[in-house]
């Protein structure tokens, strides 16, 4: 087998295609014939539909269908089925679609949407997650106790959603304790939007009886399966194809849109596609959640840290969706940087009368982590610690307990540290780079994980010696399906990975996939990738044995030969031993799987979760350099510095390029993007003019140190690179501004009306009411 690091440093093949434009997204794939289809949504973001008539919509000239929620009554959710395709009677958010026409032309289709017949009464919505907790406040669901649970496990009542909770060793007893400090502290952040280049769009048509759906998404198996459901359809009904997708962020785990087109298909008979604007987008898209967390913290006076409790407050707005299972997240973000004796955290996905939130790169974990070291740092001001000395103290490392009891392999966050400091050393500071302003620095540390899942992957072999993958992975940009796959397959049979193709999405075709996001792809798709390489490899050498007249033992596979070990030039081309192959014992071909190892969980540690203890742990050190000035609040950073643990780095290129990305794409959640509801329940910020997304000039160089050797299951010792990049942006950034400005950072994004107000003590302390003293009050029975 030929080793995969010494093909390092791949291009992406897809570059050229992309920078001239020749790539064809899913809107590029529309045909002629094809309906264009349009949302009739709600203006309200509480009520009830009292009239709905389609009629004049449906004689409006070129109009082929109108769908309402009576034509696709399934309810489908993640965990709960709490979410219909269209609303039936109630509307829960401003921008609800309620309902779908499929007409000739958008101009037609926007036409009979203005013509259908919409009667609501306004009720009184909960806008806030204070509103939606207060008692006797309006419910967002009135029936959730008859919604389907699909998913066992958690506590749920009237506006939450969703509870989860860990809770390991004798909390009480550590707070009680008279050697300790207690800490406590307040967090708020906004939601954050995906913004990605393409917005969503589906093309459904009805084949042979079947719901054909091309989509720009990164779950193809999740649209498979939401369709099916929603439409009353057994999944072999679905067929989902995925052309390359123009960028995700994890707003493309969402899969609303698929099944309106399948419906009108099915309902006109021809194609019919559905793109949204970029208002609709943004004003109807899955942010990333806001979020309230209170952390306490029990700390002796030398720095250990006894006690810690937590309560997370995640607004899912109007469905439980992916907040649901975000929920899960709590424990291993929040609970997963440090050791800590005993420990309880909750964490709530709670309704409230605004559009949907969702998985958003490093879901939860962004926030959490700023929450977590800002809090770090607190207990430092109050014990006088210093911050970093006090990180590696404590930082989680072998043998140590995570929040639901699983132990670390390894000592890796404590070593990272110290290669930061390195790096520094290598890089020197900027601190003279504030020319008179506020200058401040800080270290910060992070815990992330690969959601491995379950995923499956078939190998071909070419007749002319190349390979095809075939799997239901899917290009959302990070490069992983054209640059890692290949590199695995070819490092596996001793190929060229040019030579190696990976085929487009197609569940007709591929095996069930979880999806692409959360890290997983190199991991998850690459090992089930190895697993069908063994058995293509062990038909190679079969055959080539066969022909060479030795033993398969004794035969190699490199640079696109099957080579007899120790005597170079001995052997043949793969070519010639699959043309071979093809005629004495059939074409070659393998088929591999994997799925998540099941690291245990301490018994009784974690109610409510989806994922109990981590696979793959992925550590992450952070540092940035900052300049405030004092007169405009404008926070510039001067410098920024990554050490990323990658268990082992393959192709390194493409892993700085994702670090590149996901530290800007943080500095705009740490500095710049905010998004805000109005008193009608609309997202304020709607488009390009209103929603601050980094520009070039934001952007920073940054260094980044590959920390490599940490243990992993993933294929030759891998760890998903692309998620975790942004985990420790928020955090770095909020503590060295309040370094900076010497005050206590409590709220994210850091503009600079903020952070003047910061200077000047007239940013108010979150104080979180409905967020209880004691922690049993906290959590449903």
């Amino acid at each position: 087998m030929s080793d995969p690091a010494a093909v390092m440093n791949l291009p992406r093949r897809d570059a050229g295609d992309k920078l001239r434009g020749r790539t064809k997204y899913t809107i590029d794939r529309v045909r002629p014939d094809t309906l264009h289809a349009a949302l009739l949504r709600a203006e309200v973001p509480a009520g009830r539909i009292v009239r709905l008539d389609v009629s004049a919509a449906l004689a409006m000239p070129g109009v082929r269908a109108v769908a309402t929620g009576r034509d696709a009554p399934g309810l489908y959710g993640i965990g709960i089925a709490d979410h219909p395709l269209l609303a039936v009677d109630a509307i829960r958010y401003h921008g609800e679609p309620i309902a779908a026409v499929a007409a000739e032309t958008p101009e037609a289709a926007r036409a009979a949407v203005r013509a259908i017949v919409l009667e609501i009464e306004p009720l009184v919505p909960v806008l806030t997650m204070a509103e939606a907790l207060a008692p006797g406040a309006p419910l967002v669901h009135e029936h959730w106790r008859a919604y389907d649970v699909l998913t066992e496990g958690a506590a749920r009542s009237g506006n939450v959603a969703w509870e989860a909770r860990t809770s390991r060793g004798d909390v009480e007893a550590a707070f009680a304790r008279d050697d300790v400090r207690v800490v406590e502290s307040r967090f708020v952040v906004g939601r954050q939007s995906h913004v990605p280049f393409e917005p969503r769009v589906a093309i459904g048509a009805w084949e042979d009886g079947r719901a054909h759906i091309q989509t720009s998404t990164q779950v193809p198996w999740t649209v498979r399966g939401v369709t099916g459901r929603a439409l009353g359809l057994a999944p072999g009904q679905v067929r989902v194809t995925v052309p390359p997708v123009g960028g995700g962020f994890g707003l493309k785990f969402d899969a609303t849109i698929e099944p309106i087109t399948a419906l009108l298909a099915r309902m006109s008979g021809r194609s019919v596609v559905l793109e949204n604007s970029r208002q609709e987008e943004m004003a109807t898209c899955l942010c990333r959640e806001n979020a309230e967390i209170v952390i306490r913290s029990a700390v002796t006076a030398d720095g250990e840290i006894v006690g810690r409790e937590a309560v997370v407050l995640m607004d899912c707005g109007a469905y439980g969706g992916e907040q649901v299972f975000l929920t899960t997240m709590t424990a291993h973000t929040l609970g997963g940087n440090y050791r800590v004796g005993a420990m309880r955290l909750v964490s709530r996905a709670v309704y409230t009368n605004t559009p949907p939130n969702g998985a958003f790169r490093a879901c939860n974990g962004v926030y959490n982590t700023f929450a977590l070291e800002r809090h770090t740092d607190e207990i430092c001001d109050a014990l006088g610690l210093d911050p970093l000395a006090f990180r590696k103290r404590n930082v989680a490392g072998d043998g140590d307990l995570g929040a639901t009891g699983q132990r670390f392999e390894s000592d890796v966050l404590a070593p990272m540290i110290d290669r930061m400091e390195a790096l520094r050393t290598r890089t020197g500071t900027m601190e003279a780079g504030a020319d008179g302003r506020l200058y401040g620095m800080a270290t910060v540390v992070g815990t992330w994980f690969v959601f491995t899942g379950p995923s499956a992957a078939t190998v071909h072999l070419n007749a002319d010696g190349g390979a095809v993958l075939v799997t239901s992975g899917v290009e959302i940009g990070s490069g992983t399906m054209v640059q890692a796959l290949p590199q695995i397959v070819a490092g596996e049979l001793g190929l060229d990975p040019a030579s190696v193709v990976v085929r487009e999405a197609d569940t007709d075709a591929a095996g069930l996939d979880v999806g692409v996001g959360g890290g997983r792809t190199t991991v998850s798709i690459g090992a089930a990738s190895v697993s069908a390489c063994v058995e293509v490899r062990e038909k190679l050498l079969k055959s080539a044995a066969e022909m060479l007249q030795t033993r398969p033992e004794d035969l190699v596979l490199t640079k696109g030969r099957v080579e007899i070990g120790g005597r170079p030039g001995s052997g043949t081309t793969i070519a010639a031993v699959v043309q071979h192959a093809h005629w004495t014992t059939g074409p070659i071909s393998g088929s591999g799987a994997f799925t998540a190892a099941g690291t245990p969980a301490m018994s009784g540690c974690a109610m409510g979760h989806f994922i109990d203890a981590l696979d793959i742990p992925v550590f992450v050190v952070h540092e940035a350099e900052v300049a405030v000035d004092p007169d405009t609040g404008h926070v510039e950073v001067l410098a920024y510095r990554v050490v990323q643990d990658v268990g082992r780095a393959l192709n390194p290129r493409a892993i700085l390029g994702q670090i590149q990305g996901g530290v800007v794409q943080g500095l705009g959640y740490a500095l710049h993007e905010e998004v805000t509801i109005t008193k009608d329940g609309r997202i304020a910020q709607d488009g390009f003019e209103t929603y601050r997304v980094p520009l070039a000039g934001d952007a920073v160089p940054v260094a980044v140190d590959l920390f490599e050797g940490a243990p992993s299951i993933g294929p030759l010792g891998t760890k998903g690179a692309g998620e975790v990049p942004i985990l420790g942006v928020g955090a770095a950034i909020a503590c060295a501004v309040a370094r900076a400005i010497g005050k206590p950072v409590h709220r994210l994004p850091l503009t600079p009306p903020r952070v003047l107000r910061l200077l000047h003590d007239r940013e108010p302390t979150p104080e979180l009411n409905h967020i209880a003293a004691d922690f049993s009050d906290n959590i449903l029975a």
